[in-house]
């Protein structure tokens, strides 16, 4: 249990990005690169923090533009985020729809690619963008539409465009929104990093939870509807 709340803590973004800028210095941008590419491209890295750790890393460039310089922080996540998603649609593409038939392991879990097959199923080429702002789903949806056959121009077409939207929208709300409060509350966010974090990752779960519950309303619906007709 102690191992899992080191774990836990390790990967909160302002430990994670302190620890690589100790490690890798003024080389952390490989670092940066490389945690948004795990997440996003291979299935281990379902656990990686992304929505927090982009908004945190936007924060820490303000404050720290000595250590964290943002025109380069952006290009590493973008970078990142682009191949990432190539990788896991290559890796669907050639695993095919045998991805659908693995088994059950502590890594794998058949359930989120069926969460990301569903998602797909309902929203088309259009879930490659909006899967970026979905945990979970933007690390297995590349999988399951490089299953599906869809053409790569077409995958790296929405690829691009979405990850430029998630990395510049969220790195960017982290750099200057910093600034926004303290100016109009006297509030600093580099002291309340936490807060953020739980507001960040709230809003990132808020999304699949109004869809849970709205698909709920729906199913519990149709036996009602079905009573009437009777």
């Amino acid at each position: 249990m102690d191992l899992i709340y080191q774990i836990l803590d390790f990967i909160k973004p302002d430990n994670l990005i302190n620890w690589l800028l100790d490690l890798l210095g003024v080389y952390v941008y490989f670092g940066l690169f490389f945690i948004i590419f795990a997440e996003v491209g291979l299935a281990v890295g379902f656990f990686l923090p992304g929505d927090s750790l982009l908004v945190v890393t936007g924060l820490m460039a303000k404050t720290l533009p000595e250590k964290l310089n943002i025109l380069y922080v952006l290009p590493a996540f973008f970078l990142g985020s682009v191949i990432g998603d190539s990788t896991g649609y290559w890796t669907g593409r050639f695993m095919g729809k045998s991805l659908f038939k693995r088994e059950d392991s502590f890594i794998f879990k058949p359930s989120r690619v069926e969460k990301a097959n569903k998602f797909f199923e309902k929203h088309g080429p259009k879930t490659i963008i909006l899967a970026r702002f979905v945990p979970i789903v933007r690390t297995f949806a590349p999988l399951v539409i490089g299953a599906s056959g869809m053409p790569y121009r077409i995958f790296v077409t929405y690829s691009l465009l979405g990850g430029f939207i998630w990395i510049f929208g969220l790195v960017l709300v982290g750099y200057f929104l910093g600034g926004v409060v303290e100016q109009a509350l006297g509030i600093k966010l580099q002291d309340h990093i936490e807060k953020v974090v739980i507001v960040v990752v709230f809003l990132s779960i808020l999304p699949p939870i109004i869809e849970y519950f709205k698909h709920r309303s729906e199913r519990d619906k149709e036996p009602q509807e079905e009573a009437v007709e009777v």
